[in-house]
């Protein structure tokens, strides 16, 4: 499994949250804000890519893509509105008010890739993992196993069960899928 490239530069990275940053607050109403173009370094290839947006330790939205792209400018806009309108918190939305106060968080992902026995091939901290089995999915970022102390089956029950409505035990059908992948990820709070 191949990991996102770790060479790029902090002023790469803080210049990917600016752009984030800049196309959430366009977004929430700021007609005055123009986010910068990317430099011509982001032409990497990821497997996809995750904004975050945290209250302090309080989830305010997360959403991505595993669609891989090499066009971060392109893939970027389109997670960031969507992690703003994350369907979780429909009932109270990201405001242009809160949005200063939010920290964000891109993640970086690998391609996936399948796993042939996910218990031994998962490294909880590490991987993350999308199930499937029939036309039901979920999937958790790398860091979620190790904010909540799971070992890895623990990480594929709670995937099964509070992101795909699956049975816990679904990851282990002959027709479920398991893919994993890791993440870089980049948070405006290393800037602080």
């Amino acid at each position: 499994m191949s990991s996102p490239d770790l060479t790029r530069t902090c002023e790469f990275n803080r210049n990917l949250l600016e752009f984030a940053r800049a196309v959430a607050r366009r977004k929430l109403g700021d007609a005055a804000c123009q986010p910068r173009s990317l430099p011509s370094e982001c032409k990497d290839r990821y497997g996809g890519v995750f904004v975050t947006f945290w209250d302090g330790s309080t989830l305010r939205g997360c959403v991505g893509t595993f669609k891989p792209t090499t066009d971060l400018a392109g893939a970027l806009p389109e997670v960031v509105h969507a992690a703003l309108a994350d369907p979780r918190f429909a009932a109270r939305p990201i405001t242009a008010t809160e949005l200063p106060a939010l920290n964000i968080e891109i993640s970086l992902l690998s391609e996936l890739t399948p796993a042939c026995d996910a218990v031994r091939e998962l490294v909880p901290g590490v991987h993350g993992i999308v199930v499937r089995q029939g036309d039901r999915s979920g999937c958790f970022l790398p860091a979620v196993a190790s904010q909540r102390g799971w070992s890895a089956k623990e990480f594929l029950s709670n995937c099964c069960t509070m992101k795909a409505g699956l049975p816990g035990d679904a990851w282990r059908l002959p027709d479920a899928t398991v893919h994993l992948f890791t993440s870089e990820v980049l948070s405006e709070s290393e800037f602080v």
